[in-house]
């Protein structure tokens, strides 16, 4: 199995357990006299096969990241380069934060008055939508890097 196909088996089974825990809150009680429309103890026994499941899926798709490099010739491994494609996703999510905490919005209806108490940004707006663009534009090559590696890599047993 490839690891693009891991990947792919790991999301459906997050959505199937999400599901299972649904249908074992609406089954979890019911009005005195009636039956719950599934077995909570059924569900649980698809929980536990399910969280197996993952468990193990998990593990081989990490020791396959730790074990294989990111591209040819590159030190990097695949581990590496998902954690700093996160943390490049991360600052620019914080970046981004910042510049719309830099906006000033007036209130409809209300002119401006002399009285009016005024703002202004404390951060080099300009600079920092660069910064923005430069840590997408990282993003988006290495993102691009893990996934062609995730289609030619092979699954750990």
């Amino acid at each position: 199995m490839k690891l693009a196909e891991a990947l792919i088996e790991r999301k459906a089974l997050q959505e199937k357990i999400t599901r299972l825990r649904e249908r074992l809150v609406e089954n979890a009680k019911v009005q005195e006299g009636d039956a719950p429309q599934e077995d909570p103890r059924a569900l649980l026994t698809e929980v536990d096969a399910a969280l197996r499941d993952l468990q193990t899926l998990t593990t081989r798709i990490n020791a396959t990241n730790i074990r294989t490099p990111l591209a040819t010739g590159e030190t990097r491994n695949v581990m590496d380069a998902i954690a700093e494609r996160d943390m490049l996703m991360l600052k620019r999510t914080i970046l981004a934060q910042l510049v719309q905490a830099t906006s000033i919005t007036q209130p409809r209806g209300f002119g401006v008055t002399r009285n009016e108490v005024k703002f202004r940004p404390t951060v080099d707006v300009a600079a920092l939508h660069q910064e923005i663009d430069a840590l997408a534009k990282q993003y988006r090559e290495l993102d691009t890097q893990i996934q062609a590696c995730n289609f030619v890599t092979d699954v750990v047993e």
